[in-house]
């Protein structure tokens, strides 16, 4: 089965930082745009941070911005997240996925991602 494999959520206090880290299973990503979305609960699933297959080609939801970094390391068939100065407001459900057919960031729409992973969860709570 073709997908990702998302770990490293957890429960965290506001203020304080995690790394996701999104593995590709059976596949390899290297030329394709891989994004992070998330989902809380009662709200769509929605993009957080795209990295292109040339890793200048990058983008950040507004909410996230200066406090989100994305990397890629094509040689694990990996990505990355590193979630600082987290706040209650980014506790979701993180799931990342491919880009179909293009290495390039674009709108991170969910209709243009495939390879879905199962997701980790992401806490953020005093």
């Amino acid at each position: 089965q073709l997908q990702f494999v998302e770990s490293g959520g957890g429960l965290v206090q506001p203020g304080g930082s995690l790394r996701l880290s999104c593995a590709a299973s059976g596949f390899t990503s290297d030329y394709y745009a891989i994004a992070w979305f998330r989902q809380a609960p009662g709200k769509e699933r929605e993009g957080v941070s795209c990295i292109g297959s040339s890793f200048a080609n990058s983008k950040y939801a507004d909410s996230v911005k200066g406090r989100f970094t994305i990397s890629r390391d094509n040689a694990k068939n990996a990505v990355y997240l590193q979630m600082n100065s987290l706040k209650p407001e980014d506790t979701a459900v993180y799931y990342c996925a491919q880009k179909a057919y293009s290495g390039l960031c674009g709108a991170m729409a969910l209709n243009d991602y495939v390879n879905w992973g199962q997701g980790t969860q992401v806490t953020v709570s005093s």
